[in-house]
C-alpha cells in the first residue's frame, strides 16, 4: 500500500506553526528512529521518509501493506497518528506526484490563483498555503484563490477539504470550466450604487496571475493505485476528452494575465491527453504563449521530457496522420490530435478527391464503417511536431516510486490573437450536429489585441462578448454526451467514463444546474450591513478599528435578522465579490470566506449582550484584536478544560483565574495558555507562539467549545512541549486529589456543535 502525506499546520500561517514543528519533530525522531530499528518480515521497514524534492521537508512519503501495518506496533499507532492529524488538519494526505503541479506555478501571497477542476481539493489546499506563508499575526495576503469544478457534489468534497485551512481568501464555484465566467464590467452598464457597490471598481474584468488546469483524464497514469483499471480502459476514452481538454486549457490561458503562468496537468501518460492539448494550444495562442523549460526548478525529482511524436490508436490500426484517418471516424479523430495538427488536404478538397465506393489507402470504403478494414499504412511517414515540447514533464511511476503525471508550464507572453477561422472548422468535425455551439466555443476564447494601452496595470483584457452570451446559454448537452471521463481525482481512481451522475441522460434533469448566470442552486452571497449587529461584536470583544469588519462581512441569507453565520472576506475576495454583483452575479459561489461569527441559540446566548460567539474557524484571525473577553491560564488550568471540558470557577486550581472568569460577561470568551512565568495581570500578548481556545462563560462554569479529538490531539501536543522543555511536565505533577476535584459532569449550560467548532491554536492570522 502506498501512500502520501504533506505535513503544515492547517491554520492560516502554515509556515511558522509551532504543532508544525512538532508533527515534523515526532516524525523525524519517534516515528522515523523506532522503524528504523524494527524488522518485519525478516527485512528492516522503511515505512517513512521525506520526499526530497519537496522543499523544507514537509511531504513525506509511506510504504507499508495492510498485513505490515497488522503486525507490526509502531506502525499501527503512526497509522492512528496519520488519521487524527489528518482529520484535524494539521496533514493532508494526497497522492506524492500531484504535490508537483502547484510547485510550479511559482505562487506569491499578492497572486490571484484559478484551479479550474479543483475538486477534491489537496492541490487547493497546497495554493492556500503557498498564499498564506509569509502573512503575520491578525492579517491577510493580498492574493486568493478561486477554486472550480463542475460537480455540485465535488464541490461539497473541495469545500470540506479546504475548510480546514480556515482562510478568508477562497471563493469555491460550480462552473463548467471551459466556460468559466471572466466577469467583463460593462462600462456602460447601469449605475453601480443600485447594488450598494462602490462605483470606482478597482477590476474590470476576473483575471489571474496564475492558473492550475489540472483537466479531466483518461486516468491511466493511476494504474499502480487502481489495477482495475486495466478492466475498464480503452483508447476512445483519452480521444474522447481531447477536444474538452483543449477547451478547458484555452479557457484558462484567456483568463491569465499577461506575464502569468498556467500549468497543465494530467494524470494519463497519452500523448492525445498531453503532447497533443499543449501542440494546439501553441498553435493556437502563436507567440502570445510559450511552453516554459522547468528543467532547473524542483531539481531532485525525476522526470523525463515530452514526446515530439506520438501515433494515434483507433479502432485496432494506429494512425500516424490525419490523412490515414477513415472519413467516418473524422468526428471523433480530429487533426489536433496528431503532431502536427494539420490535416493533409483542405476539407473541401478532400470530399471532392473521395467519391461514393472509393477505397482509402488503409483499405476499404471510406463512406462505410461496415467496410472498412482496420489496416495500417506503413508508407506514411510519422510527424514530428515543430513546437518544443520536450520542455514538458512526464512523471514515470518506476523512477521515484510515484504515479504517473503530466506537467506542462505555459507562459502568456502577450494578449492572445483572434482564433483563426481554420481553428473553426476543425472545432467542426468534433460533432456534426453541434456546429453552432462549437463556433461559440471557438469565440469564447477571441482575445482581440486592440486593449486600452492607458491602463494602469499591466491586466490586458480580452474584448470578448463570449461571457456574456454564455449567461443566457442553455447547457451543453450534446457536448456533455462525448464527455466520457471523470475529472482526474487521485483519491478516487475507481470513478470511470459512463458515470451516471455526468451522464445527461441518465442523471435526469441534474444538468439543468449548470445554465449560466443567476444560479438559484445555493443560497445568495450577500454583504452583510447590519451597523447594529456589527457593533455590538466590536464592544463586545473589544475589537477596535484596526481590524475593519464593515464592508468585508458577508452572509447566505438576506434576511439580516435572521443571520445564522458571518464571514469574514479578505479585500482581495471582496473586490471579486463586488465585481460579480455589477456584472450580474456569472460566477456561481457555492462557498466563501472565514466563518468568523454565529449565532448562540443556547439558553443563556438569547440573555448576553451580544448574539454572535466567535467560530473556532476565525479565532487565529480575530484573536490579535480581541481587549475583552479574554483570559490567560496557565498550564494545569488548561489542560483541564481539554480534558473535562467544563469547570466549574471554585475548582480551577488557579483561584485569580476562577474569579476573573466568573466575572467575564455572560457568552463567549478566549482562553490563552499562559507562557513560562508570564503574571496573570500582564497584558495578554499574542504572537505566532499563542495557543488559545473559544469557550463559553456560563452562570456557573467555562465550557470549552471544541470536538472530543482535538481537545485530545492538543493535549498530546502540549505534554510532548512541556516535557521537551522542562524534561517533565508539570501537568503531569498534578495531584490526583486536585484532578479529581475537578472533574464534573456534562454542563447543561450551553448547546455544544462539535461538527461545526474544531479548536485551533490561534497563530498568525
Amino acid at each position: 500500500m502506498f501512500c502520501w502525506m504533506m505535513v503544515q499546520d492547517g491554520l492560516d500561517d502554515c509556515s511558522v506553526s509551532q504543532f508544525c514543528a512538532d508533527i515534523l519533530s515526532q516524525l523525524e525522531n519517534d516515528f522515523m528512529k523506532s522503524l528504523q530499528t524494527e524488522a518485519t518480515d525478516g527485512g528492516e521497514v522503511e515505512a517513512i521518509r521525506p520526499l526530497p524534492w519537496y522543499p523544507e521537508n514537509l511531504a513525506w512519503q509511506s510504504n507499508y501493506s495492510r498485513m505490515q501495518l497488522r503486525k507490526n506496533q509502531t506502525l499501527e499507532r503512526f497509522h492512528e497518528f496519520l488519521k487524527q492529524e489528518n482529520e484535524i488538519g494539521n496533514i493532508t494526505r494526497q497522492e506524492a506526484v500531484s504535490m508537483v503541479p502547484p510547485l510550479f506555478l511559482d505562487v506569491s501571497p499578492d497572486h490571484f490563483v484559478l484551479d479550474m477542476c479543483a475538486a477534491p481539493g489537496s492541490k487547493t489546499f497546497q495554493l492556500l498555503e503557498i498564499i498564506h506563508r509569509s502573512t503575520k499575526p491578525g492579517t491577510l495576503p493580498g492574493g486568493m484563490v478561486v477554486a472550480n469544478d463542475v460537480d455540485v457534489k465535488r464541490c461539497n468534497l473541495l469545500i470540506h477539504q479546504t475548510k480546514r485551512m480556515c482562510t478568508a481568501n477562497l471563493i469555491v464555484t460550480n462552473h463548467e470550466a471551459q466556460h468559466f465566467p471572466g466577469c467583463r464590467l460593462n462600462k456602460l452598464s447601469s449605475d453601480s450604487s443600485e447594488i450598494g457597490v462602490v462605483k470606482e471598481q478597482s477590476m474590470s474584468q476576473l483575471m489571474f496571475d496564475r492558473v492550475l488546469c489540472d483537466v479531466p483524464c483518461s486516468g491511466d497514469g493511476t494504474l499502480r493505485k487502481a489495477p482495475d483499471i486495466w478492466r475498464k480502459w480503452n483508447v476512445g476514452m483519452g480521444n474522447g476528452i481531447h477536444c474538452l481538454q483543449v477547451q478547458i486549457a484555452m479557457r484558462g490561458i484567456s483568463l491569465l494575465k499577461v506575464g502569468g503562468r498556467m500549468v497543465y496537468s494530467t494524470c494519463s501518460m497519452n500523448p492525445v491527453e498531453n503532447e497533443a492539448v499543449v501542440a494546439e494550444i501553441l498553435r493556437r495562442c502563436g507567440g502570445s504563449v510559450e511552453l516554459v523549460d522547468v528543467s532547473c526548478e524542483l531539481p531532485q525529482l525525476v522526470r523525463r521530457p515530452g514526446l515530439k511524436k506520438w501515433k494515434v490508436r483507433d479502432k485496432g490500426m494506429w494512425l500516424a496522420s490525419y490523412k490515414d484517418v477513415p472519413k467516418f471516424r473524422r468526428a471523433g479523430i480530429v487533426p489536433s490530435m496528431f503532431p502536427s495538427g494539420q490535416s493533409a488536404t483542405d476539407p473541401t478538397d478532400n470530399e471532392q478527391d473521395v467519391s461514393l465506393g472509393e477505397k482509402h489507402e488503409n483499405g476499404g470504403d471510406v463512406n462505410s464503417e461496415n467496410g472498412f478494414q482496420p489496416t495500417e499504412n506503413p508508407e506514411t511517414l510519422e510527424e514530428v511536431s515543430d513546437h518544443p515540447l520536450q520542455r514538458c514533464i512526464r512523471i514515470v511511476p518506476h523512477d521515484q516510486n510515484t504515479g504517473a503525471f503530466f506537467i506542462a508550464v505555459l507562459h502568456k507572453l502577450s494578449p492572445l490573437p483572434a482564433i483563426q477561422e481554420k481553428s473553426v472548422n476543425l472545432q467542426r468535425n468534433l460533432h456534426s450536429n453541434n456546429e453552432e455551439r462549437s463556433e461559440k466555443l471557438s469565440n469564447e476564447i477571441i482575445e482581440s489585441p486592440n486593449i486600452n494601452q492607458e491602463d494602469d496595470t499591466d491586466e490586458k483584457f480580452p474584448e470578448t462578448a463570449s461571457d456574456t452570451d454564455l449567461v443566457e446559454n442553455e447547457p451543453d448537452e450534446t457536448a456533455s454526451e462525448h464527455d466520457p471521463c471523470q475529472p482526474c481525482e487521485e483519491n478516487k481512481p475507481e470513478e470511470v467514463p459512463g458515470d451516471r451522475e455526468n451522464d445527461p441522460k441518465k442523471a435526469g434533469g441534474k444538468r439543468k444546474l449548470q445554465i449560466q448566470g443567476k444560479w438559484k442552486g445555493v443560497d445568495p452571497v450577500v454583504f452583510f450591513k447590519d451597523e447594529a449587529t456589527i457593533n455590538s461584536i466590536k464592544t463586545f470583544y473589544g475589537v477596535g478599528d484596526s481590524l475593519v469588519l464593515n464592508g468585508q462581512l458577508v452572509t447566505r441569507n438576506s434576511d439580516s435578522k435572521h443571520v445564522k453565520r458571518i464571514y469574514y472576506i479578505s479585500k482581495s475576495v471582496k473586490d471579486v465579490l463586488e465585481l460579480n454583483l455589477l456584472v450580474g452575479q456569472q460566477l456561481k459561489i457555492t462557498s466563501v470566506g472565514l466563518k468568523m461569527f454565529e449565532r448562540q441559540t443556547s439558553r443563556e446566548g438569547t440573555s448576553t449582550s451580544c448574539a454572535f460567539r466567535i467560530s473556532s474557524e476565525g479565532l487565529p484571525l480575530l484573536l490579535p484584536y480581541i481587549t475583552k473577553q479574554i483570559l490567560c491560564a496557565s498550564p494545569v488550568d488548561f489542560k483541564h478544560l481539554l480534558q473535562y471540558k467544563t469547570i466549574r470557577y471554585a475548582d480551577f486550581v488557579d483561584a485569580e483565574f476562577g474569579e476573573k472568569a466568573s466575572k467575564l460577561m455572560l457568552g463567549c470568551c478566549v482562553v490563552i495558555l499562559k507562557k513560562g512565568t508570564q503574571a496573570s495581570v500582564d497584558p495578554i500578548q499574542v504572537d505566532v507562539s499563542t495557543i488559545a481556545i473559544g469557550c463559553w462563560k456560563g452562570r456557573a462554569s467555562l465550557t470549552v467549545m471544541v470536538t472530543a479529538i482535538e481537545c485530545q490531539e492538543m493535549q498530546e501536543r502540549l505534554l510532548m512541549r512541556l516535557e521537551g522543555v522542562n524534561g517533565t511536565s508539570p501537568v503531569e505533577n498534578i495531584s490526583s486529589d486536585v484532578a479529581d476535584e475537578s472533574k464534573v459532569e456534562e454542563s447543561n449550560d450551553v448547546e455544544m456543535n462539535e461538527e461545526t467548532e474544531p479548536v485551533k491554536m490561534a497563530t498568525a492570522g
